[in-house]
């Protein structure tokens, strides 16, 4: 019955939705429905409203979808979708300042002497307003009115203008800033919390550990990332654009002729080209850019683009005239100010205040954002009093973004009443049960997502398929693919919903404004090429996952708060570059090596000398280690090729097993509750039941190979060694780095000690003769002092047992003095080694510790070095197979 009430779901859906109903009321109503439906068939015919669901019931279903979705606004960290509103105002606001018309005319006039020119420049305006105005509709219209007429005039194929105009158009749903990568960030973040708890149970089940290693888990990912990850795939896309017309061009000249500048090229002309392109890519910099450099969040970078699109705006659409310009040569004046100021002063106010400094870098912060405010206002106001611009785009910003809320609502109780149903788990089992593996199941979700962007918009595919999907995906271990990588994937293949017909929305804007002797199935004809590029783009981001996860690597690794070296998933990558390291400067190092341990370190005390030469022991177990490493890492990747088809083989015989073993189960606990004589034969066939599946168990458990557990077990074995070699080259590593590093602390403070020696002498007549409160107050402030510094903990601890001898009601002067002068002997002698250390030891260890802190001591560092990170972007980019863990 649940697949029934399933089926019916999707029956009522897709009848709204090819209805014409509206989204935003047929997904929720879809599935209020069904669950009405559900609940009052089981409560006539079962006598049970449960009864047809396939777990809970109809209120927890019901306010599934509600609860999931206020998780977004109640939850501090999933702040993800405030940036909708944002961007959405920043587009609308960008869209009514006519930025489109003067970018089409400009760049028409700079790439039309190239072949297929006119093309190129309409793909060039599309990527330019993709990453400012974003909006599907109006870039698609205002390039059908403007270069679709001048293209045909200029003797363009049809197909060819019309596809590249609806192509060009649809290039805001991938490169960023896009309200399609925020909504998919939002759904991806709570399909990799299921994934990974999808990925736990699989590891306890293949292993029987209670606990996964976290190296194993699945990585969320933020609108931030998804941002960054959909740059480099938006670029390749376009070139791939422009490469197609320019080839099409040379191989059909006819078809997409040169068109000649009339017009000189003088300074004034590259003076307008400048004017027009300085300003969208200006705001296409601070808004990506702050994303890129670390500097803002998504939500904030909103904000900035909101502010930008308001003063692009005040100067745009008001009549020019001496004053027009003002408000935007405020806004730049007060954007230098800024960064001058934070360029050469301290600008954290609380440290100025606590330490004392200059204000003169927040006086001027405070004037520069003055400035900005009075920019703001003046454009503001001159954008409402112009047509009452401003408020239609709030009101238009109102609508939009409700529009999406309320899609999300529907999509959260549809996806809630398809889990009721047992949908999420019969798509997984059908996707599990492919052969293949995890690509099978990745291509039929790609396509599955194609079919329905013929039909479906974006936002539906997103917040409907997304969430069913993704953590199946998300939590294979075999392929073992980043969030980001698939959110970029199926936002490339969303994309083709707007140009595939009958429902692409290009196809019918495009339709709107384009001349009657366009016909439409020239539009339909030419969008065929774009949608085979697209496609193809798809292709080469899966093929490469370099192009998606290096850049948003790169900016984690390179900023502030980047990850600690020490961090567990990127130990593999660290160790790979330590091993390029050695190979590289082997002898550098071990002549570092070398050199320390020839040092005389008989002038230090013989635990920290005994500590030292234990570390320069184990930089050399280090290098011999990381051989190690290499040998049973090959030793693993050798006997590999031949277990991992037969795992594959047992584990789906073993995960066949457990799904019988679960029916049994749930016959089992349906059998239990019949005890009556009426319940005899139902009792019977239950049991005939259990004795078929277990039958059926057992035919499936003689085709694992006789001899699976000894082939575990000896590779098993070889992965058990490789991570050995592992763990005992990371101990000998950080024991090879932290008493040099200690000990190099410990010389740092050799001026801070030395400066101690007269407030240390002056205690001696106090602890003597002095008054027992203020003996005890000089000595405990003393000691405190001492034990901040590096190494001087003898010193401190002495000073420690001086005071207690001196409190109230304990005062005992004798051992007071006797604990000072242990204090002072161990200064002096402190004094001694710290001076001779000085010269004849600290050169030595620096020299060693400069060569081995980018490769073997690179745990210890408090984060990455520029190469080591740019190593590590680059490493973790690539997808490494996890299943010979599982």
């Amino acid at each position: 019955m649940e697949l029934l009430f399933l089926f019916i779901l999707i029956v009522i859906m897709a009848s709204a939705l090819a209805s014409g109903f509206p989204v935003a009321f047929a997904l929720p109503g879809s599935a209020i429905i069904t669950i009405a439906l559900a609940a009052g068939s089981g409560y006539l015919f079962a006598g049970n409203p449960d009864a047809y669901f396939h777990s809970g019931g109809p209120s927890e279903w019901l306010t599934a979808g509600v609860t999931n979705l206020r998780g977004v606004y109640w939850e501090v960290e999933r702040d993800t979708l405030i940036a909708i509103p944002l961007f959405i105002f920043m587009g609308i606001m960008l869209q009514r300042s006519k930025i489109a018309e003067d970018l089409l005319v400009t760049m028409a006039r700079l790439f039309g002497p190239v072949p297929g020119g006119l093309g190129i420049s309409v793909v060039f305006v599309g990527a330019l307003l993709a990453a400012t105005t974003g909006i599907v509709g109006a870039t698609v219209v205002a390039m059908g009115m403007i270069s679709l007429p001048a293209m045909l005039r200029n003797n363009y194929s049809q197909s060819l203008a019309t596809g590249t105009i609806a192509a060009s158009g649809t290039l805001g749903q991938i490169i960023p800033p896009s309200i399609v990568l925020i909504i998919l960030a939002d759904q991806l973040a709570s399909a990799s919390d299921q994934a990974s708890t999808a990925r736990k149970a699989l590891y306890k089940e293949a292993t029987g550990e209670l606990s996964m290693p976290s190296v194993f888990d699945v990585a969320s990912t933020s609108a931030g990332e998804m941002f960054l990850g959909a740059f480099v795939p938006g670029i390749v896309l376009v070139l791939v654009y422009m490469i197609f017309i320019l080839v099409y061009a040379i191989l059909r000249p006819k078809s997409a002729p040169a068109v000649p500048y009339e017009g000189a090229r003088d300074f004034g002309f590259w003076v307008n080209v400048s004017l027009t392109l300085i300003p969208p890519l200006a705001l296409i910099f601070l808004v990506l850019g702050s994303i890129i450099a670390g500097i803002a969040t998504v939500n904030q970078a909103g904000a900035i683009g909101a502010a930008g699109a308001i003063i692009m705006a005040g100067y745009r659409i008001t009549e020019k005239n001496r004053f027009t310009y003002y408000p935007a040569l405020l806004t730049f004046a007060a954007l230098g100010l800024i960064v001058f100021a934070l360029s050469r002063y301290n600008m954290n106010v609380k440290a100025i205040l606590v330490v004392g400094g200059d204000m003169t870098g927040i006086v001027l912060g405070v004037v520069a954002v003055v400035l900005l405010i009075i920019a703001l206002i003046w454009s503001g106001i001159r954008v409402l009093r112009i047509e009452n611009t401003l408020h239609e785009v709030m009101i238009e910003t109102a609508k939009t973004t409700s529009l999406v809320f309320i899609i999300l609502l529907g999509a959260a109780m549809l996806t809630a009443a398809f889990r009721a149903f047992g949908g999420e788990e019969l798509v997984r089992n059908f996707l599990n049960s492919l052969p293949g593996g995890f690509w099978t199941q990745f291509v039929i979700v790609m396509a599955v997502i194609f079919v329905l962007g013929f039909f479906l918009d974006f936002i539906e595919i997103a917040v409907v398929v997304v969430p069913i999907v993704a953590p199946i995906l998300l939590a294979d271990p075999e392929a073992n693919i980043t969030a980001v990588w698939l959110g970029v994937m199926i936002g490339l293949n969303i994309q083709t919903s707007f140009l595939t017909p009958p429902f692409g929305f290009a196809l019918f804007y495009l339709r709107g404004v384009a001349p009657a002797i366009v016909k439409t199935v020239q539009i339909y004809k030419g969008v065929i090429s774009f949608i085979a590029l697209q496609l193809v783009a798809l292709a080469i981001v899966g093929y490469y996952p370099q192009l998606v996860n290096y850049l948003p690597n790169r900016m984690s690794f390179l900023s502030e708060t980047s990850p600690p070296p020490r961090n567990p998933k990127l130990q593999q990558c660290l160790e790979e570059y330590v091993f390029e390291q050695v190979q590289l400067n082997g002898d550098a190092i071990n002549g570092a090596i070398v050199g320390a341990q020839a040092l005389d370190l008989s002038v230090l005390p013989g635990n920290m000398a005994s500590d030292l030469k234990g570390g320069f022991d184990s930089a050399r177990k280090a290098l011999e280690l990381l051989e190690n490493i290499s040998a049973t890492e090959e030793a693993v990747q050798a006997a590999a090729g031949d277990y991992r088809p037969v795992m594959r083989v047992v584990r789906n015989l073993q995960k066949a097993m457990r799904k019988l073993d679960t029916e049994i189960e749930e016959l089992r606990q349906s059998a239990r509750f019949l005890n009556d004589e009426a319940d005899a034969e139902r009792r019977a066939n239950i049991e005939a039941r259990i004795a078929e599946l277990e039958a059926e168990k057992a035919i499936i458990a003689a085709d694992i190979p006789e001899d699976w557990d000894a082939t575990h077990d000896a590779f098993a074995a070889l992965t058990k060694a490789e991570e050995t070699a592992r763990v005992q080259y990371r101990r000998a590593a950080d024991e090879a780095m932290e008493p040099a590093a200690e000990f190099l602390a410990i010389m740092d403070a050799n001026a801070e000690f030395a400066a101690l020696e007269a407030d240390l002498r002056a205690l001696s007549d106090l602890v003597d003769n002095g008054a027992r409160a203020e003996a005890e107050a000089a000595v405990d402030e003393l000691g405190k002092t001492f034990a901040r510094i590096a190494g001087a903990r003898d010193v401190s601890s002495s000073l420690s047992q001086a005071r207690r001898a001196l409190r109230d009601g304990k005062e005992d002067r004798a051992e007071a003095a006797s604990e000072y002068a242990k204090a002072l002997a161990a200064y002096e002698e402190q004094l001694r080694w710290r001076a001779a250390a000085e010269q004849g030891v600290r050169p030595g260890v620096e020299a060693y510790v400069a060569e081995i802190s980018e490769n073997l001591g690179a745990r210890q560092r408090h984060r990455f070095s520029r190469d080591q990170a740019l190593f590590l972007a680059k490493c973790n980019a690539v997808h490494r197979d996890l299943s010979l863990s599982f």
